[in-house]
């Protein structure tokens, strides 16, 4: 079972600080199954290693970005970009477009509320470098100021995000995402890979992980299988074509600007240049 496991999850490439959807396309399940995963960019817990090593099986098939899709969000020159009303030009400032964030043209509605500013994270729960963003993002929002309405998004480029989207979203159903941390400790740290080889393996080690963290069983498989669940994985799905989501963690601060760890220079950059934007969109 763990070498089927570790070819399910085998193959998802790692940029400096990301997760990257593209790469090459997995050998076949029979001549990997006694190969072991290519090492990340750190030693870690081998279940691990083989959630992350993986989703490249399903990134490299149909779901795979082409490079002839649709030209990305964010491609048009910021000389065009400054020719724009007032409330479209780029903030003056620290942060330069470029090279500490990404223009998003043009720029994507939110969900949150008037006189809120939406910050949104792209991620997803077997990225590693989403599990070491955790313990910083979990601080900075309980500081962040109040006009900031945080939201996350799974990015759903395969079968096995689709998996653990799925259970970020019944938990979110429940009222539950205070497990988020669990879910990404049993991933990083634990055996349970919270995915499976079909659908109903895949339900039985998630719903495991429910039941041990005093979930309701049926309450579970109700949240699991309802519309409001998939209605949300719709979305998620429709949110990573929007803003052509190639690589995890992404933060994007209002709808108009995407950055990350590698572009602020570290975390503390990178909230403070959260901040800093999501400032700036609030006076707007």
């Amino acid at each position: 079972m763990t070498r089927v496991l570790v070819l399910l999850l085998a193959l998802l490439p790692v940029s400096f600080g990301a997760c990257a959807r593209q790469g090459t396309a997995p050998p076949s399940t029979q001549s990997v199954s006694a190969t072991a995963p290519a090492p990340l960019q750190a030693p870690r817990n081998q279940a691990a290693d083989a959630l992350t090593a993986t989703a490249e099986n399903a990134a490299s098939g149909p779901d795979a970005a082409d490079a002839s899709d649709d030209v990305p969000v964010g491609t048009t020159s910021l000389e065009k970009i400054a020719e724009m009303p007032s409330q479209h030009q780029l903030p003056n400032g620290r942060w330069k477009p470029g090279v500490n964030y990404d223009p998003v043209v043009p720029a994507q509605p939110t969900s949150v509320p008037a006189g809120k500013v939406e910050v949104m994270q792209a991620f997803w729960y077997a990225c590693p470098h989403c599990y070491d963003l955790e313990e910083h993002l979990a601080a900075w929002r309980k500081s962040k100021p109040d006009y900031v309405e945080f939201v996350r998004v799974p990015v759903m480029w395969g079968p096995v995000h689709r998996a653990h989207a799925q259970l970020y979203y019944t938990l979110k159903q429940l009222g539950r995402n205070d497990l988020d941390a669990k879910v990404f400790e049993t991933l990083h740290q634990g055996t349970n890979p919270l995915v499976g080889n079909t659908p109903e393996e895949t339900f039985s080690r998630q719903l495991q992980f429910a039941q041990a963290n005093g979930i309701d069983p049926e309450a579970f498989r109700k949240a699991y299988n309802s519309f409001a669940v998939n209605s949300d994985l719709q979305r998620a799905e429709e949110i990573g074509d929007r803003y052509h989501i190639e690589a995890v963690p992404q933060i994007i601060i209002n709808g108009k600007y995407m950055t990350d760890v590698g572009k602020a220079g570290n975390y503390e950059n990178l909230f403070a240049e959260i901040n800093d934007l999501a400032a700036g969109e609030h006076k707007r």
